[in-house]
């Protein structure tokens, strides 16, 4: 991984929390919503994460490899090691090691019923289906979402630090 590897990947990671704690406060803003467009009470959202790149160790000392020791070097650990890895990461693996959104999920738990027969939503029976929204899950997942956020913040300054520190000495 190059000098500015670390922040792309710390990079990457921000704006998956970013997302992720964006679906949050969403699920937290409807959670009383028993109406959507689509019909029924609104469903809790999950945001699923994937490693970027191939994200494998062997992938990883190959591709820094970039056939320093000879093109059978790789045969040695295995047949998983003997491909081209010289590539590095393109377009369509993004940055190695780094995370990805690739989906925002709908929940598809039964809705919760509570007895309201005023509310505009009652169905015959007086029950109104309400979202099976947990208000202390999502400051759970709100609070890991801004923790591995305010890491990789901290990860990315410690980058800037070490980058300028370096520029200072060969001055």
């Amino acid at each position: 991984m190059n000098l500015f590897g670390v922040m792309d990947v710390s990079a990457s990671a921000l704006k998956a929390e970013r997302v992720r704690a964006e679906v949050v406060a969403s699920n937290m803003a409807n959670a009383e919503t028993t109406r959507t467009p689509e019909g029924g009470p609104y469903q809790r959202h999950h945001v699923v994460f994937a490693a970027q790149g191939d994200g494998s160790f062997e992938h990883s000392l190959m591709s820094q490899m970039d056939g320093r020791f000879g093109d059978d070097f790789g045969s040695g650990f295995g047949g998983d090691l003997a491909g081209d890895f010289s590539s590095g990461v393109n377009a369509q693996s993004g940055v190695a090691g780094g995370v990805a959104v690739t989906g925002v999920i709908a929940d598809n738990s039964a809705p919760l019923r509570r007895y309201d027969p005023q509310h505009p939503d009652a169905g015959p029976d007086g029950f109104v289906s309400y979202p099976d929204i947990n208000p202390l899950t999502e400051m759970t997942d709100l609070m890991g979402a801004t923790r591995s956020y305010g890491m990789n913040a901290s990860a990315v300054q410690a980058e800037k630090n070490m980058v300028t520190s370096s520029l200072d000495i060969l001055k």
